[in-house]
């Protein structure tokens, strides 16, 4: 067997497990879908938000590239991040970054990587923000797990910065932001950050307009 014929037959069980503990589940899941939290993670296999969490489908709205960034260009992103924010009004957004990520790793060497090095230019700026810091730490794999948290802290700001972001908190006091790092040797999740609704914790050259946000 091959180990694509063997997710179809995992999937199966899967499936058929579910069933049996909840007749109704996919019936239920099926009809709609009011996640409280959208999760922004990396695309690495490691760190699935469900399995890490303890969550069901369905609990959470999730979106995953290379090292969890928020990059304000980024159409996929912010196309998730408005969906999961006005539509379906997320109480949470979570940016889940985690111990030795490979993206992060890669940013701090010279490395030329072919098309990918566009997307390392966003980790390589949050470097070279917290340059000095990162590089008093002699051991590389500890260099790395201090990028890994600094560059969290980073996007929650990034995302903080957006409308979408603001005009929800205009409207309606929400969604909180949190900034977590996922541990893969022992599975457990460190909160680094969290930001309330609040317009004071945005920097002033980022603040929108409150009154235009309300119109819009």
């Amino acid at each position: 067997m091959n180990p694509y014929e063997k997710l179809l037959l995992q999937n199966k069980a899967w499936s058929e497990e579910m069933v049996e503990v909840d007749k109704e589940f996919f019936q239920r899941l099926a009809k709609q879908q009011k996640p409280k939290f959208l999760w922004i993670g990396c695309s690495d296999s490691r760190v699935p938000a469900n399995e890490v969490t303890g969550t069901d489908p369905g609990e959470i709205f999730v979106h995953r590239n290379i090292a969890n960034m928020v990059v304000h260009t980024d159409l996929n992103m912010l196309s998730v991040l408005q969906y999961a924010v006005e539509v379906l009004e997320v109480e949470h957004i979570i940016v889940c970054g985690h111990y030795g990520c490979g993206g992060v790793d890669a940013a701090l060497t010279p490395n030329h990587l072919g098309l990918i090095n566009k997307w390392l230019r966003n980790i390589k700026e949050v470097y070279s923000k917290h340059q000095s810091e990162i590089d008093a730490i002699e051991v590389h794999a500890d260099k790395v797990d201090k990028l890994v948290e600094v560059n969290v802290i980073e996007q929650c700001q990034d995302l903080i910065k957006t409308s979408i972001v603001q005009k929800a908190w205009v409207n309606r006091k929400a969604p909180e932001i949190h900034g977590w790092v996922y541990g893969l040797k022992d599975g457990l999740v460190k909160e680094l950050v969290t930001i309330k609704p609040d317009f004071e914790n945005i920097s002033p050259i980022f603040r929108y307009d409150i009154d235009q946000l309300k119109e819009s």
